[in-house]
């Protein structure tokens, strides 16, 4: 509290105090990875600094807007300058709305990198994209640059060729279109009437 000072040397005193004891009344940065997305500030370690002037106080009396607090402009009630901001739920609030922002960018991210058929242009669903790029279903996944509807087509290809090339193996022969049964062949030999 000042007492018989003129504005200036409140001014001056204020701003000095200001700067000694920064360390002391100035609000911590919260630690979090969304560093540039949290602005609020942990007050638990902060000592409240308040100044007024005599006059002031008996002018309008302690209840009124006459204090200022290190760091603050203006004057406040006292209750209103010692009164820290709940920074904590602004911080919850704010690494929330960071992470949410954060998992929406890596999503896009994800999705720019989705692989897209040679075929059809279709993307890859996430079940194809994992079988294509996992180690121990690579080697099953067939062509890695087709997706899921047309890597299926290819194998019901594959396995109907597969059925067609045995049921031709199973079936006999059938005769030549040439030979009858019952007459001789003609050719260099055969038997003369």
């Amino acid at each position: 509290m000042f007492a018989d000072t003129t504005e200036a040397k409140v001014a001056n005193t204020v701003q000095v105090l200001e700067e000694a004891c920064r360390r002391y009344w100035a609000p911590r940065r919260y630690q979090s990875l969304y560093r540039g997305a949290i602005t609020a500030k942990d007050y638990s370690q902060a000592v409240p600094v308040v100044v007024t002037t005599l006059e002031q106080l008996q002018e309008h009396g302690a209840d009124a807007a006459v204090w200022r607090r290190l760091g603050r402009t203006g004057e406040q009630t006292l209750t209103a300058a010692l009164d820290n901001p709940d920074g904590d739920a602004l911080s919850r609030d704010q690494e929330a709305r960071a992470e949410a922002e954060d998992k929406l960018r890596r999503a896009a991210e994800r999705e720019a990198e989705r692989p897209v058929c040679k075929r059809c242009g279709q993307k890859f669903t996430d079940q194809r994209w994992e079988e294509t790029t996992a180690h121990r279903t690579a080697w099953k996944a067939g062509d890695v640059s087709v997706c899921g509807d047309c890597h299926a087509g290819d194998v019901a290809r594959e396995k109907a060729t597969a059925e067609a090339a045995r049921l031709q193996a199973a079936m006999p022969p059938e005769p030549e279109d040439d030979q009858e049964l019952g007459r001789p062949r003609c050719g260099l030999f055969r038997r003369r009437s």
